[in-house]
């Protein structure tokens, strides 16, 4: 399988060219040229299936010249630890607990594939990697325990000061070792946008050699496509006739790696983008418009991002068609009431502890089966993260604190330690050469 720019589909580059890039050097994103017909290997897969088990047989058909058969399930195995777990919450909708990873959160997925892959690549040919990596909550957890103590490699992580909840912050900037945390005054786009500058400053990629680690990076981006088959394995025995998977969205990363599973041949009906206030997809799903805004602040803070990178992935991917992507992707916007009003629902209802993403997801999925009544329709949403993570929302909504679970409770014993830096990009560019030139 080969890659291209979004912006320079003329330049295809291999996956370990593209994985150790980030960023194209136009500034566009790599996606990928072919789109292999997996639709037989899907639909031979069964409930028996271990998340290792599909995870290495796509790992091995997507990239058969790095990763034959029993390479593709030796790194996977070394990659995955842990594994979603699909529970069934009636009405027809179902959750997929992707937050059983060491950082509890989805991004682990992503980001403990690319952490193995990236190693392994650097260590056949001695070279060295900085990852460069902007967060607007759960990729900088995620990021640093895939990476910490991993050999020739350096992590540099930008969040926006005072806009990630405190045991983000705390599970981001206590890693240590090769891990720092830089902590920018200002918000998770401006984080975003100097990473991207950074990417894109020639002179910086000729001195120190950058990559990234966010949903920007392909090597992180296309194994979180694993778990939406996972997840339709596990279900397809008790699916009724359609299905469709609510994706809680904010740099639209996870809902591009659901799309791609279906243009590889996952049978799916269709994907609910469910945002919070920072609605500019869904409004441009809506009226055919894009007009990225600065982000604003919500329950739901990982979601804050008002202008998605991936969204320039997903143009690529439906051709720039408007009316194709709509056929597939639909948008639905969910208030700060209606994610606390959800968070409380299903607590008194159940006694489940939602974390505000999920309830986000939730409240959108609700909305979409209202509306599907008269066919019969699965709702499968994605569960981003362990409520704990937020549990000062959470408590606001139910007027109680969720367990923590060990790997949470761990981290808030430790002493927070940043670099505060300004947000921008010749600042940043100072930093990196000031601390990591050889």
């Amino acid at each position: 399988m080969l890659f291209a720019s979004t912006r320079s589909p003329l330049m295809p580059v291999t996956f370990e060219d593209a994985v150790f890039r980030g960023l194209a050097e136009d500034g566009g994103l790599y996606h990928p040229l072919e789109e292999p017909d997996l639709r037989s290997d899907f639909l031979g897969m069964t409930e028996d299936d271990s998340f290792v088990q599909i995870a290495a047989t796509m790992t091995e058909r997507l990239f058969p010249e790095n990763f034959p058969p029993e390479q593709a399930r030796k790194t996977v195995e070394r990659a995955f630890p842990f594994a979603p777990k699909v529970v069934d919450i009636g009405d027809g909708i179902h959750l997929l607990e992707l937050f059983h990873g060491p950082s509890c959160a989805f991004k682990d997925f992503g980001a403990s594939f690319l952490a193995t892959v990236m190693e392994s690549f650097l260590d056949r040919s001695e070279r060295r990697a900085i990852i460069l990596t902007a967060t607007s909550g759960d990729t900088g957890s995620a990021v640093a325990q895939a990476f910490h103590n991993r050999k020739n490699i350096e992590v540099v992580i930008l969040y926006p000061s005072g806009r990630v909840s405190p045991l983000q912050e705390k599970q981001l900037t206590t890693v240590g070792g090769n891990v720092t945390a830089l902590e920018v005054s200002g918000s998770f786009d401006d984080c975003q946008r100097m990473v991207k500058e950074a990417f894109t400053d020639r002179d910086l990629m000729a001195r120190l050699p950058l990559t990234s680690a966010n949903s920007i990076n392909l090597g992180r981006l296309i194994p979180q496509s694993f778990y939406y088959v996972f997840a339709f394995a596990q279900l397809r025995k008790r699916l009724n006739d359609e299905f469709v998977f609510c994706v809680p969205s904010g740099n639209y990363g996870n809902l591009t790696a659901g799309v791609l599973a279906w243009r590889w041949g996952l049978p799916v009906n269709g994907f609910v983008a469910a945002s919070n206030r920072n609605d500019v997809v869904p409004e441009y799903l809506t009226s055919g418009m894009f007009h990225p805004r600065p982000s604003v602040h919500t329950p739901s803070n990982a979601m804050d991002v008002g202008n998605p990178s991936n969204f320039e992935r997903l143009l690529a991917i439906f051709h720039d068609d408007w009316n194709g992507m709509r056929a597939m992707i639909s948008g639905e916007s969910v208030g700060d009431r209606d994610t606390f009003d959800t968070i409380r629902r299903y607590y008194r209802k159940s006694g489940r502890f939602l974390d505000p993403h999920t309830a986000v997801g939730i409240c959108a999925a609700e909305r979409r089966f209202d509306r599907e009544l008269a066919s019969a329709m699965d709702v499968v949403v994605l569960s981003t993260a362990h409520p704990a993570k937020f549990s000062e929302i959470v408590k606001e909504a139910t007027g109680a604190e969720p367990p923590l679970p060990p790997e949470l409770a761990r981290v808030l014993e430790l002493e927070k330690q940043s670099v505060p830096v300004e947000n921008s990009s010749s600042a940043l560019k100072g930093y990196l050469l000031e601390n990591y030139s050889t």
